[in-house]
């Protein structure tokens, strides 16, 4: 063998090997983290995952709380969150961003009551427990209502609890309320008769965001900017087929179709692009926390907001 082909072959092998850790860092999957099955139930559904699914990795997490740990801690590289667990999140300093939101009616974010209780109002709760994720949309509707009704922030006593066990101590008595989300508000409504005393419509703006750590922005963009169209796409089918969709959900989470339906026609959840009135809204949820003496320092909503992916965001909402 020649000195020249040898040379060729050494050097083509070098090129190779040092090649090879990025040709394995993009073909790893994008890390998504989810909820209740919440952005992967209405993907699949909905036909998004097709020829992209097997591109994705994915994790459950029972609550935001703990899929906002993630991230931080860089497990996952997206997931979708309520407003308040993002804004507490980057508040504490995790590198994320919100890439995208959904607007959703808030009736399902909601104080209830158990059927039979003698609440009937928030000035009723005065005095009394309430079960909560700390930092969650629950802890944030309290705190809405609780300004709303012209009471001080400290007017009940918080009890703060991961959903199931939240659920377990307001069966049982040890709390007098439970502020919380869905499915679990529609889940108490259908099967339980439980009341709502106070729920987010009205109050609250509504808002969740698919969060990304900056480091996945940078160096995923492209299958971020997939993701959240076909999550739009998703969404948009799913609030044209209720029906169809409810079973699909129902039947993937093991919960009775007529909750979900209850919990989707309510909902009317879309996602929508990071513009002025995200924004501001967000602001508006920072400077309630900011008065409740739960977030400490100044932040401005625009920091923790990136609206680079929004043409993304309205191919899928035209069904691009």
């Amino acid at each position: 063998m020649s000195r020249l082909l040898l040379g060729r072959r050494v050097l083509l092998g070098a090129v190779a090997v040092l090649a090879a850790p990025r040709i394995l860092k993009a073909q790893a999957p994008l890390r998504v983290g989810d909820q209740r099955g919440n952005a992967r139930a209405v993907m699949e559904a909905s036909g998004q995952l097709r020829g992209f699914g097997d591109r994705i990795a994915w994790s459950e997490f029972p609550a935001a709380a703990p899929l906002v740990e993630a991230l931080n801690a860089g497990a996952i590289d997206t997931g979708l969150v309520g407003d308040a667990p993002f804004t507490f999140g980057a508040a504490a300093g995790a590198p994320i961003k919100a890439i995208a939101a959904t607007r959703e009616n808030r009736e399902g974010l909601a104080i209830l009551v158990a059927k039979d209780s003698p609440i009937q109002s928030i000035q009723d709760l005065r005095g009394k427990r309430i079960a909560t994720g700390r930092g969650s949309i629950g802890h944030q509707v309290i705190l809405a209502a609780l300004e709303n009704a012209g009471l001080p922030l400290d007017a009940v006593q918080f009890v703060f609890l991961l959903p199931a066990d939240a659920k377990a101590a307001w069966s049982r008595g040890s709390v007098e309320a439970w502020s919380t989300w869905e499915p679990y508000v529609s889940q108490e409504e259908v099967l339980n008769g439980a009341r709502r005393v106070a729920h987010g419509q009205g109050i609250t703006p509504g808002l969740g965001f698919q969060a990304a750590r900056t480091e996945a922005i940078a160096s995923r963009r492209e299958e971020l900017a997939e993701f959240v169209r076909r999550l739009a796409a998703a969404r948009a089918w799913a609030n044209a087929n209720v029906e169809g969709y409810a079973k699909t959900w129902s039947d993937l989470m093991n919960i009775p179709a007529p909750v979900a339906e209850h919990w989707f026609r309510r909902a009317a959840t879309r996602v929508v692009p990071i513009d002025d009135s995200v924004a501001a809204d967000e602001q508006r949820n920072i400077d309630l926390y900011a008065r409740a003496n739960l977030v400490r320092r100044r932040i401005e909503a625009k920091e923790l907001l990136d609206a680079s992916f929004n043409t993304a965001i309205a191919s899928g909402n035209r069904g691009a």
